[in-house]
């Protein structure tokens, strides 16, 4: 039952996560400097209030970095994973029902920027995660939701235009629900990307903090 309610957190924060990256893309567009601003928010009081049940995860890539520096049971990978891939793609069905219908594909983007950005932001979030919610060394801090966030919030601002913004796989999955990506290719390199980095954020959190 335990494992179940951590399962249902996840499910619940990646929805939210990936209902407001979709939302806000279709009030005021893509480019619109409100969208970083909502995600990271979103993002921010999804991890506030989960966090104590499931670690407020909300992404495969976190997930990974957390059995990676050992704060995640390597066995609970997969279901996290899994229930955080639903959540994204349940919320991308609902503003596809919203908005009547997907929309169309139309982000083209260099490998090289998707590589190279997905990696450092996905890098970035997981580092911080690692940092700011699993350390002993800053256990019981009030600021982990908000570094979190704001993570996200500056990687969209960032490098929004240069790849998917993702930085999470689950999202990366849901583009290809809303339409947005131009080819599946794009969206299966992002996951493998992030998840990549989530792998390198975890063994550098290992070698930093000695516990």
């Amino acid at each position: 039952m335990d494992n179940l309610r951590k399962y249902l957190v996840e499910f619940i924060g990646a929805f939210f996560l990936v209902f407001t990256i979709g939302a806000t893309a279709i009030a005021f567009g893509s480019e619109s400097t409100i969208a970083p601003l909502a995600i990271g928010f979103a993002l921010m009081v999804m991890v506030y209030a989960g966090g104590y049940i499931s670690g407020g995860h909300y992404n495969p890539a976190v997930s990974l970095a957390a059995v990676v520096r050992g704060a995640l049971a390597p066995i609970q990978w997969i279901p996290y994973a899994l229930f955080q891939v639903l959540g994204g793609v349940c919320a991308a069905f609902l503003i596809n029902f919203m908005a009547g219908g997907p929309a169309e594909a139309g982000a083209t983007f260099t490998l090289s920027n998707v590589v190279i950005a997905e990696f450092l932001f996905t890098f970035a979030l997981c580092y911080v995660v690692l940092l700011t919610a699993t350390s002993k060394r800053t256990e019981g801090n009030s600021y982990y939701g908000l570094a979190i966030g704001s993570t996200v919030m500056v990687g969209a601002f960032a490098v929004g235009g240069l790849c998917l913004g993702a930085f999470n796989p689950a999202v990366a999955i849901s583009t290809l629900v809303f339409g947005v990506c131009c080819c599946a290719k794009l969206a299966w390199i992002t996951v493998l990307v992030n998840l990549v980095a989530g792998v390198c954020a975890g063994l550098v959190f290992k070698f930093l903090d000695k516990e």
